[in-house]
């Protein structure tokens, strides 16, 4: 027997992020999920906290901590996705109000305690989000970077289009100085760009797979995704839209699952035209040190398999 790996989730929950948490959760042999930290990005960080703690009342793990982060980027304005997510993030299925509340901690300060308590290399940041939270907690504790065991993270772009930009990805793009920090700080980072996330479809026979369940987690999810997915339906012309965030923790579970490789990966912050794009220097023509593991392909049917096994496992 293996000691699970310890994990802390930094998100902004849609529907995306909650499966990635929650089929971590039941996965206890191989992940131990310390805390959720929430953060503004796809909706206001109220608003992410709370479909956090409607998710975890959903599954009945109320035990795991949530703590409330940032609310707005490093120095920018806020940007949101609605446009995708719907007004609350969670639009397409009425889930009751959280009787818990978020802990009273900061979630920067929370991620520092949580990680530093523990002995280096013991901690997996497995972040779905707009990296600000990471990034303060790194300006609070210098030393923590050196001091995780690494950190996965579902977020930028190589030679996929932005989603956001042309250039960027949702995610880099509302704090690409957050993850320019986090790139430079010397942690071991593994990068999930869209190039990998855009073949992981869920079609309408992926869909079904929860819908037929029959379970009060697979019902909720499969109207949450049905809703969430018609934007990228739309937009793409695709047979379903992406299930991004879930490949963080299907890589933790099953890194066969993926291919890539170590590089150098730089975030732009200062050009209007190209702001939060990742420069992956895929072929080392810059000469400069890898610092972070891209992955590039995915084999979307095992994804799916393990993921939705995992989840309706609740």
């Amino acid at each position: 027997m293996t000691t699970p790996r310890s994990v802390i989730f930094d998100t902004d929950p849609s529907p995306d992020d909650a499966v990635a948490f929650l089929a971590a959760l039941v996965s206890p042999d191989e992940l131990e999920v310390l805390a959720i930290t929430t953060v503004a990005g796809n909706v206001p960080v109220e608003l992410t906290t709370r479909n956090a703690l409607k998710a975890l009342e959903l599954a009945r793990r109320t035990d795991v901590p949530v703590y409330a982060g940032a609310a707005a980027p490093l120095v920018r304005k806020l940007i949101t996705a609605e446009h995708v997510h719907g007004r609350t993030g969670f639009d397409g299925y009425d889930l009751p109000a959280p009787t818990k509340l978020p802990q009273a901690s900061f979630a920067p300060d929370a991620i520092v305690e949580l990680v530093m308590s523990r002995p280096s290399g013991a901690v997996t940041l497995c972040c779905l989000a707009p990296l600000t939270n990471v990034a303060l907690a790194m300006a609070r504790e210098p030393r923590l970077a050196q001091h995780l065991a690494g950190i996965v993270l579902m977020g930028g772009s190589m030679s996929e289009a932005g989603n956001i930009t042309p250039a960027a990805e949702f995610n880099f793009y509302v704090d690409p100085e957050a993850a320019a920090r986090v790139f430079s700080s010397g942690a071991s980072i593994t990068m999930i760009p869209l190039d990998c996330t855009h073949q992981a479809l869920i079609t309408d026979a992926r869909l079904e797979i929860l819908r037929s369940a029959g379970t009060p987690v697979g019902t909720a999810f499969y109207h949450l995704l049905e809703f969430n997915k018609r934007f990228d339906r739309s937009k793409y012309g695709w047979p379903g839209g992406p299930l991004h965030d879930a490949t963080v923790t299907a890589y933790l579970l099953q890194p066969n699952l993926f291919d890539g490789r170590h590089v150098h990966v730089e975030i732009e912050c200062s050009s209007q035209l190209t702001l939060g794009a990742s420069v992956v220097d895929w072929w080392s023509v810059a000469g400069k040190p890898a610092n972070a593991t891209v992955l590039r392909t995915i084999d979307s049917d095992g994804y799916f398999k393990l993921i939705f096994d995992r989840l309706l496992r609740l």
